[in-house]
């Protein structure tokens, strides 16, 4: 890592639901260029840390910067420069795929929604049925249209759950080149999915959750599928930054 700020530092977090420990002691950075590829059996913190870096989630203890200033004191300013994908959609189903970006363009304050609600679905593939209403979209078509939303604003960062959901070839193939772009360009990008050959052709670095804990964390020219998927199912204490 250079000497940037990056875009999220988050050390000795932890959180907690009730007497559940969703995530222990949790030290993770993101710096500029970088993608990603959050990684780890269902329940190991995945989501919980997601959220946390989204300002969607307040952590038990610990700190949690972005942009180099505490996120959650922030959330209005930080989470206008954050793209995110989460298990809903959260289009509104009556709108077509216009008219909800137009809505969200005008939220995030932009001044040009037509035209960048326009750009956004012509990057997802979506310009023919721009007009059509979102309860009318398949679910991969539904994901589409979600990822068009979260790049509406063109953030600095975009925060994928899970955002292949529903994707065909094609559609994956879009989703690769937004995040291609996006640390092309400089941004950077933090996403989990369950397709481990897909998620590690993204990343340009990996982490491993387990039971809450970070087991892995390293570039992925650093680290091989089979140890990946070692992390991911014995949750061992791999090769760290």
């Amino acid at each position: 890592m250079t000497g940037e700020t990056p875009y999220f530092q988050i050390e000795h977090v932890y959180k907690r639901f009730g007497t559940k420990v969703a995530l222990r002691d949790v030290n993770v950075t993101l710096a500029a260029g970088e993608a990603v590829a959050l990684l780890g059996a269902n329940g190991a913190g995945k989501t919980t840390l997601l959220r946390t870096l989204a300002t969607l989630s307040r952590p038990t203890r610990g700190t949690v910067m972005a942009f180099g200033v505490d996120a959650w004191s922030a959330r209005p300013d930080v989470r206008a420069r954050i793209g995110v994908v989460a298990h809903q959609p959260y289009v509104y189903p009556e709108l077509s795929c216009t008219e909800n970006l137009v809505f969200f363009a005008t939220m995030f304050g932009l001044s040009n929604e037509q035209t960048r609600a326009t750009e956004a679905l012509e990057q997802v593939g979506l310009i023919r049925r721009a007009e059509d209403r979102a309860a009318t979209l398949s679910r991969g078509l539904l994901q589409r249209l979600n990822l068009a939303r979260a790049i509406l604003h063109e953030p600095a960062v975009l925060v994928l759950d899970e955002p292949d959901t529903g994707l065909d070839a094609a559609g994956r193939e879009v989703l690769s080149e937004i995040v291609r772009s996006q640390i092309a360009g400089g941004g950077g990008v933090v996403l989990t999915t369950h397709a481990l050959e897909y998620a590690l052709e993204l990343a340009t670095r990996v982490i491993v959750l387990a039971d809450g804990r970070v087991v892995l964390d390293d570039e992925r020219g650093r680290v091989t599928d089979d140890t990946v998927a070692q992390a991911i199912g014995g949750g061992a204490v791999m090769a760290g930054r």
